[in-house]
């Protein structure tokens, strides 16, 4: 349903073609489409958050804080969040630290000043900021020192990798590593140079896998992201994957990489070169990915950042087992109802006939094919699945492609105590009213997406 019924505008409606390409006609039978993606629902009780705090692309001079519960989906938690007192902030990376605060460092400068220093920032909330410093980097010659992240290992020692170049060669840059030397991230040693990544490689991203540390980093001449490990922290690396290894593209940089609820990497970057954002993902330990798309809602806004993944308490739960009717967060009197088979957005009121109060009531059970989840029954003991686009009600037939289609990970919704349904078997994918219809689409970032896609659970009609 759109917002503005009851017809669809033209626009509108090319848009949510353009979800599935035309030969796709049930999601979850489209081979190779998505690939074999599945999300993961987070343990009652808790829910994942994932965080950035990128500078913008209008504005070096502050940035902004945005959250997640899908990694894709970033919405805004605070603009101008943090200001330093003096100089720019770009490339800023984020962690928490064992003192419950959350820490940011960053370039100080524009990419044309020379910048001996990186500054660093404190959090108790990722809301609320207090400038800490501006540290010179102790490096002979120094010229530029830029893009600073964190890294901490798991012996839980914290290291900054920054890029450095000196005053004889200034735009060659190497990583170097500094290494904290006190838990309060004031004193730091002196600075290492990573072997084998070599000259002229900038924003290293490095992750640790077992004993093996994997560095993502951009090669300053060709401008690709490439790939290398080794087996200690400041290397020798072997770098083993150059030029378009990965189908990324070239003019992209900033490259962030985290491990997702199902297990998957997804790298994120900045595709300076264009404007856009990425991210991609990888299901065999970073030998492939899949084609980069750009980040919904943030792309051409958010500017180089790196992201940090936590477990949180809360999130939206729904009770097991339980009957309840499901209402549009944003049109208050519109509840899901099955007709015949189809799940639609009525007008459902105290007035309306019994027959209509029962199609609009459902019980709420563990998912079928993530228990974490959840699945959503009729009387007749049918399940709402998705099916070309559309949410209808189906026996199970006890095969495991129907058991993911039925399957609906809860997410935060856009008004307090609502929740988001995401697909199972197609992350990204929400169920959300479109012309009084219930649908299966592709979130877009945008606050009416999350509206429309956004639903309370009350007491059942029925």
């Amino acid at each position: 349903m759109t917002t503005r019924p009851p017809a669809p505008s033209r626009r509108a409606l090319l848009r949510a073609m353009a979800v599935l390409p035309a030969t796709a006609l049930v999601l979850g039978e489209a081979p190779g489409l998505l690939g074999t993606a599945l999300a993961a629902a987070p343990a009652a009780g808790s829910a994942t958050r994932y965080t950035i705090v990128p500078f913008l692309d209008s504005n070096d001079a502050t940035v902004n804080v945005y959250q997640s519960d899908d990694a894709t989906d970033f919405r805004l938690v605070r603009a101008s969040a943090y200001t330093p007192p003096a100089n720019r902030i770009r490339d800023a990376s984020i962690f928490k630290h064992t003192d419950g605060y959350y820490y940011v460092t960053y370039t100080t400068h524009t990419w044309q000043d020379a910048s001996t220093t990186i500054g660093f920032a404190r959090s108790s909330d990722r809301v609320n900021w207090t400038f800490l410093y501006d540290y010179t980097v102790p490096i002979t010659g120094l010229s530029r020192a830029w893009a600073p992240e964190w890294f901490v290992d798991s012996d839980g020692s914290v290291s900054v990798i920054v890029s450095c170049s000196v005053t004889s060669d200034e735009w060659i840059f190497t990583p170097y590593l500094l290494k904290a030397t006190n838990a309060a991230l004031t004193a730091w040693s002196s600075p290492v140079a990573l072997s084998g990544i070599g000259a002229n490689h900038i924003d290293t991203c490095i992750v640790k896998v077992g004993s093996t540390y994997h560095a993502f980093t951009k090669n300053e001449t060709a401008k690709y992201i490439e790939y290398g490990t080794a087996s200690s922290l400041t290397g020798p690396y072997t770098i083993t994957r150059t030029g378009d290894w990965a189908g990324w593209g070239s003019y992209r940089e900033g490259p962030s990489v985290i491990r997702l609820d199902n297990g998957a990497w997804r790298i994120f970057f900045d595709g300076y070169g264009d404007g856009a954002y990425y991210y991609s993902d990888s299901h065999d330990s970073f030998a492939t990915w899949s084609a980069p798309k750009a980040l919904p809602g943030i792309s051409g806004t958010a500017r180089h950042f790196t992201v940090i993944k936590e477990t949180v308490t809360g999130g939206p739960a729904l009770t097991k087992n339980a009957t309840r009717s499901l209402r549009s967060a944003n049109y208050g009197t519109r509840y899901w109802q099955e007709q015949s088979a189809l799940l639609n957005l009525p007008v459902v009121t105290s007035s309306s006939t019994t027959a209509e109060k029962q199609a609009s009531t459902f019980t709420v059970v563990a998912g079928l094919a993530d228990a974490n989840a959840c699945s959503f029954r009729d009387a007749a003991g049918n399940y709402l699945r998705h099916y070309s686009f559309r949410g209808r009600f189906d026996a199970d037939d006890g095969t495991a492609s129907f058991a993911k289609d039925a399957t609906f990970i809860p997410r935060t919704g856009s008004a307090s105590g609502s929740v988001r349904f995401e697909s199972y078997n197609y992350p990204g994918y929400y169920l959300r009213h479109y012309n009084y219809q219930l649908r299966v689409e592709q979130s877009d970032g945008t606050d009416l997406f999350r509206q429309d896609s956004s639903f309370v659970a009350t007491t059942a009609w029925a």
